[in-house]
């Protein structure tokens, strides 16, 4: 019989660091993924408010309340209506927040992710 003179693949080694690599990746993702379906919730819920016709001409304590009625049926948790900021033009509103989510990884390893959500287009 030939016997090729080199062997492909990959080593047992190799195959578990590979392993190893893909299993952390998955957690992570897992749990990251949430925290950026929270941000996406924000930005939705602030584009409603900021389209609403009554919202335009409500007052800040109107839109506050608006925010707060709406954030307690969407279970957002990481912002409240004080740290909003609200900018009021003569045709426009618009909404916007910044504010930083902490998600723990594995023991004492945490990531620290910064949002910037906003009714501007």
């Amino acid at each position: 019989m030939n016997m090729p003179k080199k062997q492909r693949g990959l080593s047992f080694v190799a195959f578990i660091f590979g392993a190893i690599f893909v299993v952390f990746a998955s957690i992570s993702g897992m749990k990251l993924i949430p925290a950026y379906m929270e941000d996406e919730q924000i930005k939705k819920l602030f584009m409603e408010i900021a389209n609403d016709p009554d919202m335009k001409k409500g007052s800040k304590n109107d839109i506050l309340t608006a925010f707060n009625k709406h954030a307690m049926v969407e279970n957002i948790t990481v912002i409240k209506a004080d740290d909003i900021d609200i900018i009021k033009d003569s045709d426009r509103l618009i909404l916007s927040a910044s504010y930083s989510h902490k998600v723990p990884l594995i023991a004492n390893i945490s990531l620290c992710m910064e949002f910037n959500p906003s009714s501007a287009k």
